[in-house]
């Protein structure tokens, strides 16, 4: 059933040209690819291009040496590249940007029949070429749908996250809402870009006329109301479907819109952001620890002065303790003389006696001593130094990033309740059309 009204659905969506209004042959002297009828070009490429629902489309690519954008241009219903071509070279030129512009499948030389999802996998495909070819990113893509190519458009854009910026012309709110002012989406309806611009991320700009006959003006109103990052719109007083470039206003709006976002700083990626804060958490990490390192070298030298005093304390002690006991000896080395002169006496044997007694006294007291009572402990070191560093190791160990939209705060979780402050590069692109318009 959906199969079938997709395709009912292509058969009033999709006008290409019947037959096509142009050629490809080959060059013989290059052997490139060009289009017939179309001035020769060394700055335009001419590519077949192969799509995932293996189609072949055919697309060009200008090129524009001292161009920084590239703009991937989707045209709209009933025209092609045949057509197309002398638009893009001159918008390459005035808008000083490089462009790429494709045919959908069944249009032109493309192969294979239009369709919803054909569409999609042909903007894919060109997008692809862009990159792996031309090595364009995704940062320097400026995504330009008109009408019909309104669908692809906002289709890829949502799928690109760093995408430069959006320009929709004479844009369509759905396939169905072309037909019939429907309040709410059908599962049905085709290229429902009312629901998908609200998700695109970047700058958008819809230029309409005010009196289009094929795609009210209210379409393109009502996707600019819709817009994330709204820049001025181009509304084209009396402008119809298919003159708004004929409009002096037109050129120069758009050269107004490219300008300003070419000042804007490219969006990056959230692997890159990551990385840079790490980067900046890292740097003020080690200031802080060399902020750190001197206070610590003085606690360390305090600690050494303490260490050495209290050596020679006790080695003062140790002396004090040594002379004390070589006294006792001397006393008992005394006594022992005198016992002997004692023992010797043969007048006197009463204080002999008492003098042996008192010898026994003091060779008891000098086996009880040991000289390993003369060896002093080893004194402790001071830790408090060693507690501070553990407090300031701790306060970088868990240390937290709380991100916000204009920088991050880390907050240490220690008791010393240390607090750095962290400033994170961030460059928001909302608003900034209201101060440049």
């Amino acid at each position: 059933m959906g199969t079938a009204t997709s395709s009912m659905a292509a058969k009033f969506a999709f006008f290409p040209p019947n037959p096509p209004s142009y050629n490809i042959v080959v060059d013989e002297a290059t052997g490139k690819l060009r289009i017939s009828d179309v001035h020769q070009r060394d700055d335009v490429d001419v590519l077949k291009l192969s799509t995932k629902k293996g189609n072949e489309i055919v697309a060009m690519y200008v090129k524009n040496p001292s161009a920084s954008l590239t703009v991937l241009y989707s045209h709209g219903n009933a025209a092609d590249l045949g057509q197309m071509c002398p638009i893009f070279t001159e918008l390459s030129v005035h808008l000083n940007v490089s462009l790429m512009g494709y045919d959908y499948s069944g249009y032109g030389h493309s192969s294979g029949k239009p369709s919803e999802q054909d569409t999609y996998a042909d903007i894919e495909a060109a997008y692809k070429c862009l990159e792996e070819t031309y090595g364009v990113k995704e940062e320097d893509i400026i995504l330009y749908g008109q009408s019909v190519g309104s669908g692809p458009t906002l289709e890829l854009a949502v799928r690109l996250p760093r995408l430069r910026a959006v320009i929709l012309h004479s844009p369509i709110l759905s396939g169905l809402r072309v037909m019939y002012p429907v309040k709410r989406t059908f599962w049905f309806d085709i290229y429902k870009n009312i629901d998908k611009i609200p998700l695109v991320e970047c700058p958008v700009l819809v230029i309409h006329g005010t009196e289009d006959e094929v795609v009210d003006f209210s379409h393109g109103k009502q996707l600019w109301e819709l817009c994330k990052d709204k820049y001025e719109p181009l509304w084209l007083k009396g402008g119809n479907h298919c003159n708004l470039e004929l409009y002096p206003e037109y050129l120069r709006h758009l050269r107004k819109f490219i300008s300003a976002i070419e000042k804007l700083p490219r969006l990056r990626n959230v692997s890159e952001q990551s990385s840079d804060q790490q980067e900046n958490q890292r740097n003020n990490t080690e200031q802080k620890t060399e902020k750190l390192r001197p206070s610590t070298d003085h606690k360390e030298k305090a600690r050494l002065c303490t260490g050495q005093k209290e050596k020679s304390r006790l080695s003062t002690d140790s002396k004090e303790k040594s002379r004390t006991s070589t006294d006792k000896r001397e006393k008992s080395r005394k006594s022992v003389d005198r016992s002997g002169k004692a023992r010797n006496s043969i007048d006197h044997p009463e204080r002999a006696r008492n003098s042996f007694d008192r010898f026994g006294d003091m060779v008891r007291s000098v086996g009880l001593c040991n000289v390993d009572c003369l060896k002093q402990t080893a004194a402790e070191s001071p830790v408090r130094w060693l507690t501070l560093a553990k407090e300031e190791q701790c306060c970088l160990k868990y240390t937290t990033i709380i991100s916000r939209t204009n920088g991050a705060t880390s907050s240490c979780s220690n008791e010393s309740r240390r607090t750095c402050t962290y400033i994170v590069a961030a460059a928001p692109v909302s608003h900034l059309f209201q101060v440049l318009s």
